[in-house]
């Protein structure tokens, strides 16, 4: 597989953890966020949405509109700074401590071999897709938007990422490598001290 860009999506309210800024909470001594964009090392480019205090130099960093809009809303804003000829992006949320560039990889090789699709994400074991821990077709994903924005008179805020991808065709990728699953995200404070055993 060719180059790839990242959207990492750090935005969210976390309101099952009172609010914090939850990929700012460390996981084995490292933020949740920053272990995602270190699952995309070589992705170019690399952009987050959210708050962007501490990123690593060379991540470029936006905000939805509005802040707080949901996924689909910064899903929009994360691709607007990709460049003109970015094909692939992977889309990820922020909390996804366990992320490996090795599952990046599995996602991207599964990509290159199923022309047919317009993205890729894992499934868990009961069969659930895990949407923001996939590869995507950047023309798919912008299609996707403008049908969206279309059908809700132009607003994105507080649209559900299932609605982006209902008229896309999606391969389903079952983890089969060692360890814990790499979209396990954390949601909670027990999920948080899950993580931590497991990266220990």
């Amino acid at each position: 597989m060719g180059t790839y860009a990242a959207v990492v999506l750090a935005g969210g309210a976390a309101r099952r953890m009172g609010g914090v800024d939850k990929p700012a909470l460390p996981v084995g001594g490292r933020s949740m966020r920053d272990r995602v964009l270190a699952a995309v090392e070589d992705a170019a480019p690399r952009v987050l949405v959210g708050p962007g205090d501490g990123v690593a130099d060379g991540v470029r960093i936006t905000r939805e509109d509005p802040p707080g809009g949901g996924p689909v809303a910064a899903t929009a804003a994360g691709l607007a700074l990709l460049d003109p000829d970015s094909t692939v992006v992977a889309l990820l949320a922020a909390d996804l401590p366990l992320l490996t560039r090795a599952a990046i990889g599995d996602l991207l090789t599964h990509l290159d071999g199923e022309r047919s699709v317009d993205g890729v994400c894992f499934v868990d074991a009961d069969g659930r897709r895990q949407s923001l821990c996939g590869v995507w077709r950047v023309a798919a994903l912008r299609a996707g938007l403008a049908r969206l924005a279309a059908e809700r008179g132009g607003s994105l805020a507080g649209a559900p990422v299932r609605a982006l991808l209902a008229g896309l065709a999606v391969g389903e990728v079952p983890w089969a490598g060692d360890g814990p699953p790499p979209w396990f995200d954390c949601d909670t404070d027990e999920d948080v001290r899950r993580a931590e055993e497991w990266v220990r």
